[in-house]
Order: structure tokens, then sequence, then C-alpha cells
């Protein structure tokens, strides 16, 4: 099983889009894969089309000591082999809590180890800020897949990204490949080429070659959660940048039961 982490400390740069294209197109692919939404905004959540009210069960029982594993609070989605841990607002009291619970930081890693057998792929949705839950999934992930919108503001909130997975690395002492995928590229816009160019002049190897386009059809999150394949550049886009992150690391498709 491959756990990968979502992530960068800035906001709109097509985050939980980027999780919901590299999710369904991996079970679309005959993966079994696990989304796991760490964001209190819940935004992955309501695509999916999970009520707020009541609160579901989801992400933030892991951490309240009842005895919840990811298998009983994993839901079924429209898309076969895609299965969803939702989240919850209560998710944000979580950091007050880490100052005085000890053992919360490892909290998710315990969790995956439990249900290795039952996905090829677990994809964490993380919140743009560093955090517990960050460090969470950040402590747990094999990978990290770093959206980042393809402007100057967000080439620094790039560098403070990697510069926090290059910490959490250190202390875990294992590997924790960064790979970047640059989005929102509109090609007209002189700061648009001109991002895109220092992103592979500073971080040779960990960019995708490529860049996922502006497309107002990206926009429609809830048309992603079902089996019907979007279309458009953008989704053509993710596909490929699915295909070069499976290249970075090979992974056999499952064989047919």
């Amino acid at each position: 099983m491959q756990a990968w982490a979502i992530a960068n400390q800035k906001g709109g740069v097509g985050k939980t889009t980027t999780t919901l294209c590299l999710a369904r197109g991996l079970a679309l692919a005959g993966q079994r894969v696990l989304l796991i939404d760490l964001d209190p905004h819940a935004s992955l959540t309501r695509a999916f089309g999970v009520p707020a009210n009541p609160p579901p069960a989801g992400t933030h029982d892991l951490f309240d000591n009842s005895g919840a594993s990811l298998a009983s609070l994993a839901r079924a989605t429209q898309i076969d082999g895609l299965k969803l841990i939702a989240a919850q607002p209560a998710l944000a009291t979580l950091e007050r809590r880490g100052a005085t619970q000890p053992g919360l930081g490892l909290a998710l890693g315990r969790a995956l180890h439990a249900v290795q057998p039952l996905y090829d792929h677990v994809l964490l949705d993380c919140p743009p800020t560093l955090g517990l839950l960050m460090v969470n999934a950040l402590a747990a992930a094999d990978r990290l897949v770093v959206p980042t919108q393809t402007d100057p503001l967000a080439l620094h909130g790039l560098a403070d990204m990697l510069r926090t997975a290059e910490m959490v690395e250190r202390s875990r002492r294992r590997p924790l490949p960064q790979h970047v995928l640059p989005t929102l590229y509109d090609r007209r816009t002189r700061s648009g080429v001109h991002s895109l160019e220092l992103l592979h002049d500073r971080y040779e190897g960990r960019v995708w070659p490529g860049a996922v386009p502006m497309d107002t059809r990206l926009r429609d999150a809830p048309a992603l959660t079902t089996a019907i394949a979007p279309s458009g550049r953008g989704a053509d886009a993710y596909r490929r940048a699915l295909a070069w992150l499976l290249a970075q690391h090979h992974v056999p498709q499952r064989q047919a039961a």
C-alpha cells in the first residue's frame, strides 16, 4: 500500500481538485483507493455530497480514543474501488489537544498500518496550514505530492512546504520523496510562463514536466466524484500527471481475481 500526502501550506492551489483527480484515475485503473479528508473545511467531503449536519463519522474519530478504525469509517462512493473517510469541523480542535495529549502526532500512521491489506493507495487531503494534521500526514506518507499554482506568491509557499517536508523527513528517519505538480497554469501570462520556468530551475527532477492548465470544468468538484470520466484539458493533464507519478515508483497493477 502506498500513502500519498497531497499538501501545500498555501491555499488556493488546487489541492482538493488534485486529490480528486489522482484518486479517481487510480480507481478507474483498477486500484483500491482510500481518500482521507484531513481538512476541517471538508471541501473533499462536501464534493462527495456528505452532509455537514449532523456531523458524519470520519477522520476526527481516529484521534478521540473512540477505538474507531479506518475500515469502519470508510464509506463507498459512486466510483468503484474508491472509498472516502469524511472530515468534520471538530478537526480544528485537535491543535489544542495535541499539546497535552501525547501520541496524537502518530495516530494516522498507526491507523494506516491496520488497513494495509485492504487498499493499494491512500490519498491524504491535507489542510493548508502547518499543524498536527499535516504533520500526521507527512509522518505517515510514503510520498508527498505538492500542487502549486504557477505564480510568484505560490512559489514562496512551495518553498515553505518543502522545508517542512525535509524537517519531518529528518524526524521520521526514512525518505519522503517529494513531487511537485504545477497547477492553474495560464500560458497567456508572462508571470505564469516565468513561474513555470523557475519551478523547473529550482526543483529540477521533482517537478512534473507538464502543467495543469486553467480549466473551468475542474471547478465543478462534485462532477469529479461520479463514474463518468470528465473531459477537457485539465482532466487530460491530470491523467498525464498521474502516469508520471506512477512512473517515479512503479506500482504493479493488481491481477483480477
